[in-house]
C-alpha cells in the first residue's frame, strides 16, 4: 500500500485568471473541472493519474495570498540559457511579476504569477532535463531528513538526495517532476496556499492509507471543508496536503 502524488492544488481567488496562466505557462490545457475546479494537465494523450505528470488544479477561495512566502512552489525546467530566457520574458508578458525573497545573487528567476504565488524559472540542470515543464514541486521545511522520512514511507516516491539541507524524491518509475525539501529558517504562517493531493492504487482501501499515515506522524486537518471525499491532512512539520477518493 502506497500513495502516489498527482496533483499540486493552488488556491485563487480568480480561478480563470490563475489557471489560464499556468496553462500557458505549462503548454497544457484546461480539463473539465468540478466545482468550480480548474485542472490543467498535460496535452497529448494524456489519463488522469500518470506517473511522468504532477497536475495542477486551480481552486477557488475567498482570501488573497497574505504576504508571506508560500512554503510550496514549483520550479520550472528550461533546456538552456536562451530556454530560460525566453521562458522568463513570455511568462512576464502572461502577468507573472519578479519579486525578491531573499535568493540575491543567483543563476535562477523567480517569479510570482498573477496572485502572488511564487515560482522559479531554473537554469538548464541536467538532472532536470527529462522531467517535463516542471522541474520539481518545493517544500520549505525544517528538517529534510525527517521531511524525506514521512514522504518516502508516505507514498510510492524514491528518494535520491537526502541531506541535512536538500532532500529529494521522485517517482519510483524514474519519470516526472521530483518532490524537494529545501532548509529554511521560516516557520508556517497561516493555511497553506499550494499543496499535494495524494491518490491511493485501485484496490487499495482509502481510510486505511489515511489511518496508516496517522501512524507515521501526520495529523488532521479541518479547514472548513465539510462532509466530503477527500480527506485533508497534515505532515509532520504542518504542510498541508489532501488524500483524495478513486472515482
Amino acid at each position: 500500500m502506497a500513495l502516489r502524488p498527482v496533483q499540486v492544488n493552488v488556491k485563487a481567488v480568480d480561478v480563470s485568471a490563475v489557471g489560464r496562466f499556468w496553462a500557458e505557462a505549462l503548454g497544457w490545457h484546461v480539463s473539465s473541472g468540478v466545482s468550480g475546479v480548474t485542472r490543467l494537465v498535460a496535452p497529448t494523450g494524456f489519463v488522469w493519474p500518470d506517473p511522468e505528470v504532477v497536475c495542477v488544479d486551480v481552486v477557488p477561495v475567498p482570501e488573497p495570498k497574505p504576504a508571506a512566502k508560500n512554503r510550496v512552489h514549483l520550479d520550472l525546467a528550461t533546456t538552456s540559457a536562451a530556454h530560460q530566457t525566453e521562458l522568463v520574458a513570455r511568462l512576464q508578458a502572461l502577468g507573472a511579476t519578479p519579486v525578491d525573497v531573499g535568493q540575491g545573487d543567483v543563476p535562477w528567476t523567480v517569479l510570482a504569477d498573477p496572485e502572488g504565488n511564487e515560482f522559479c524559472v531554473l537554469e538548464p540542470r541536467e538532472i532536470y532535463r527529462d522531467t517535463g515543464p516542471i522541474a520539481a514541486v518545493v517544500v520549505d521545511c525544517a528538517d529534510p531528513r525527517a521531511m524525506a522520512r514521512f514522504w518516502d514511507a508516505a507514498t510510492d516516491w524514491t528518494p535520491h538526495e537526502v541531506s541535512d539541507d536538500h532532500a529529494s524524491l521522485r517517482s519510483a518509475q524514474g519519470v516526472g517532476p521530483y518532490l524537494e525539501f529545501l532548509r529554511t529558517p521560516e516557520a508556517k504562517a497561516g493555511e497553506d496556499r499550494v499543496h499535494l493531493d495524494l491518490l491511493s492504487r485501485p484496490g487499495d482501501d482509502k481510510e486505511a492509507e489515511v489511518a496508516r499515515l496517522r501512524a507515521l506522524g501526520a495529523t488532521d486537518l479541518d479547514l472548513g471543508q465539510g462532509d466530503v471525499p477527500w480527506s485533508c491532512l497534515s505532515d509532520p512539520e504542518g504542510h498541508d496536503f489532501c488524500v483524495l477518493a478513486l472515482s
